[in-house]
């Protein structure tokens, strides 16, 4: 592996020879993903707003993040169940519909309590998209390549957050953050394409075939119990570290320096959002080429120590410049490995219980890590915004350290 060449490592055949279930499903996924990111990311981005019309602080802000990542570990299981019994498809078109809706329904809020239950229902959606989304493309793909397409699906995430920014640029000066929630319903019109276009994988109907029950007690048997705990732990420390950064990092950059951010204009926040939208981008897609020419867990294990030393510098930088600078890279290292999470998901868990068990490592790991962005929340109102992402670069290395426990499953043919 180490005599590759650039354009042996980088080269595109794959893609260009794959065959139509191939295409289809990840562009089903790929878009289902980019539309989530979208709608959970306009929260992200009408934060500050949020806080000065339904009159919250920065905790109660960060509690309702909070709340989603607790519902999206409901949904991540719930939806892979449902993804194991009926298809990964038309789980994969359920999970879009509620995301979708719920995000369009948060524009009607009036209270706490009412964006708190529209968020809660969006988390569902959430969890249930990229259970099911990762299922159908892992069962679909060869395994030479199943990185490098869970990376392009993982990568439109970045996409997905970008248009969000645009949206948050086009709408919010307009029609205010209503108008800017109203945009999520637009991924419900993705589901008819899916429901036209996508097959489920052979290899989920040949088992449903043989045996359409999931047996969920085969999670409790040792080797998968020890690599669902390790995994679903080291996905939890990223989770913390990603949620309680990515969460707050518009506020950081918008809110004044009177509540702990830098105070920046709607144009600068924007930009300097866009910038880092670009650097996840390249941090997923990437890391599915590496993952698949090197193994999953090397790069996983670099990623993550180098996003661990990148952000307490991105949070006591003092300067407009050193933000635009280090926030592509520490986009880039902080995000890039979670296509990685998905290859290896995918790989260690059997067949017969794939989604659920995908869907609840992947979602439990989220769940627990929905303390974070309320601990960053609370720790912003002393030490302000900045300081507080020292919490995140300790999950991110101990993330890190997890990662070495797992074994290798790069090439393994799933059953």
């Amino acid at each position: 592996m180490r005599g590759l060449s650039f354009q042996q490592l980088f080269n595109f055949d794959w893609l260009r020879n794959s065959s139509s279930p191939e295409r289809t499903s990840l562009v089903a996924g790929g878009l289902g993903w980019m539309l989530d990111a979208m709608d959970v990311s306009l929260y992200a981005l009408v934060l500050a707003a949020l806080v000065s019309s339904l009159g919250m602080d920065t905790k109660t802000a960060g509690s309702l993040s909070s709340l989603t990542l607790i519902a999206s570990a409901i949904g991540g299981f719930l939806f892979g169940v449902l993804a194991d019994r009926v298809g990964r498809v038309r789980a994969l078109m359920a999970s879009i519909l509620v995301y979708a809706l719920a995000s369009a329904a948060s524009g009607f809020s009036h209270t706490v309590t009412q964006l708190a239950v529209f968020r809660f229902v969006l988390g569902l959606g959430m969890g249930g998209e990229w259970t099911t989304a990762a299922a159908l493309i892992a069962e679909t793909w060869r395994a030479e390549h199943r990185g490098k397409a869970l990376g392009f699906m993982q990568s439109s995430y970045a996409i997905g957050e970008a248009l969000a920014a645009l949206a948050f640029f086009l709408v919010m000066p307009r029609f205010g953050w209503r108008g800017v929630f109203f945009v999520g319903v637009l991924p419900a019109l993705l589901v008819f394409w899916i429901q036209r276009r996508v097959p489920e994988p052979e290899l989920w109907k040949q088992r449903a075939a043989k045996n359409p029950k999931t047996h969920l007690r085969r999670l409790l048997e040792k080797d998968v119990f020890r690599n669902g705990v390790l995994a679903t732990a080291m996905n939890a420390c990223t989770m913390f570290g990603y949620w309680g950064l990515f969460t707050w990092i518009p506020g950081y950059l918008s809110l004044p320096p009177s509540q702990g951010g830098r105070g920046l204009s709607l144009v600068k926040t924007t930009g300097f959002f866009l910038a880092m939208c670009l650097g996840k981008w390249l941090g997923y897609s990437l890391f599915g080429f590496f993952s698949d020419a090197f193994g999953r867990r090397k790069p996983y294990f670099f990623y993550l120590l180098i996003a661990a030393a990148l952000i307490p510098l991105y949070g006591m930088s003092r300067s407009d410049f050193w933000l635009l600078m280090l926030g592509p890279f520490v986009a880039f290292f902080g995000t890039g490995y979670f296509s990685g999470y998905a290859a290896i998901a995918s790989e260690l868990f059997p067949g017969e219980i794939r989604a659920a068990a995908m869907g609840l490592s992947y979602n439990i790991g989220r769940g627990l890590s929905a303390v974070a962005p309320l601990a960053v929340g609370a720790l912003a109102l002393r030490f302000g915004i900045g300081r507080a992402f020292f919490l995140e670069a300790g999950a991110f290395l101990m993330a890190a350290l997890l990662s070495l426990a797992l074994p290798e499953t790069r090439g393994q043919q799933l059953d």
